[in-house]
């Protein structure tokens, strides 16, 4: 995935291709406190489901004397798997609020915990999602946010004879080299936007002796 900082305006914003995601770059942390109940928030970046798992449980035995410790978590350029967890807390009070902080700026690839040390004054229903949430938005509020693009890949075997050729097309289409051989018989690996692959393919197929490994 290639990346990039994002400052950018909203009308900018709304133009991003459909081949572009937003996430965080870097964790970070904010307090808030009310009523003397401490929400510890943690914003961090995440690919995988197995990551989220390894990062929730390092997190709760961090803080293994708190009462809660609520997340929730959206991967995927799609934004399609997601997921919300209220830990004991009066449903969804805690991870539907933390959640919507990450909708409401258009993240992926984030999980954001809140972890809550009771201060012995009940919050409420409504006061719990006010928390949760100011929580969330202060963690976020602190992450550099970033734009990545969705990449593909492709793999393309060739005859040595032709290496001049692939090799122009690679210098001008900018792909990255991800794997490269040379013998009689070549093979190059290459990562491109994925609004940009069907060009990139085509010309490739149009080498002699090309062949495309992917299909």
């Amino acid at each position: 995935m290639r990346e990039k900082s994002l400052n950018l305006p909203p009308e900018r914003r709304k133009t991003m291709q459909e081949d572009t995601y937003k996430t965080i770059q870097e964790s970070a942390e904010a307090i808030y406190t009310e009523k003397r109940s401490k929400f510890i928030a943690i914003a961090l970046p995440v690919r995988t489901l197995s990551e989220v798992k390894s990062l929730l449980e390092e997190y709760q035995k961090k803080y293994y004397d708190a009462r809660h410790v609520c997340y929730a978590y959206m991967l995927g350029a799609e934004r399609k798997d997601f997921r919300a967890n209220d830990n004991g807390e009066p449903s969804g009070t805690a991870g539907k609020p933390i959640l919507g902080q990450i909708n409401s700026r258009e993240l992926t690839d984030v999980l954001v915990i809140v972890v809550r040390y009771f201060g012995g004054i009940k919050l409420g229903t409504s006061g719990l999602i006010v928390a949760y949430r100011m929580a969330a938005s202060l963690a976020l509020d602190e992450a550099p946010v970033i734009e990545k693009t969705v990449d593909e890949d492709v793999a393309v075997a060739f005859e040595y004879p032709f290496m001049n050729d692939i090799m122009r097309i690679v210098k001008e289409e900018s792909p990255e080299i991800l794997e490269q051989s040379y013998d009689m018989d070549c093979l190059m690996r290459l990562r491109i936007r994925k609004s940009m692959m069907g060009k990139l393919r085509a010309r490739l197929e149009k080498v002699e002796t090309a062949r495309m490994l992917d299909e």
